[in-house]
């Protein structure tokens, strides 16, 4: 059975614009059902980007398990690969935006390491 890693927008932007917390309970009860079966997992850098002191972030810990925000330490060897890759492509991208992929405090490239770590554990 798949296993889908989630950013940081699909909370906040569910949060903030379509599925209110207080207001979508379905929604919200839902993704802590897939969350408990282990259907969707994110990374510890994400719950850096989500952790404001507001109520996502109370959502979040009352209702996420302990193991849903996954250590990303343990992918660095191969974000060092992705580095390498994406700056010998360098002249297709965009300075900015290699620089925010690149950028080891954001969450993009370690979900897809980590997306790839889960699909080959599946196998």
């Amino acid at each position: 059975m798949p296993v889908y890693v989630l950013d940081s927008n699909f909370f906040i932007q569910a949060h903030r614009f379509y599925y209110p917390i207080d207001v979508a309970t379905g929604f919200w009860n839902k993704v802590r059902q897939l969350a408990v079966d282990g259907r969707v997992i994110s990374i510890d850098k994400v719950k850096k980007e989500l952790y404001y002191n507001d109520a996502l972030e109370e959502w979040c810990r009352n209702n996420l398990p302990a193991n849903f925000f996954r250590d990303t330490s343990m992918v660095m060897e191969e974000y060092a690969k992705v580095v390498v890759w994406a700056m010998s492509k360098s002249n297709h991208y965009l300075p900015g935006a290699l620089e925010e992929f690149l950028n080891a405090d954001e969450a993009d490239a370690f979900l897809v390491l980590i997306v790839l770590q889960t699909q080959l554990t599946e196998l």
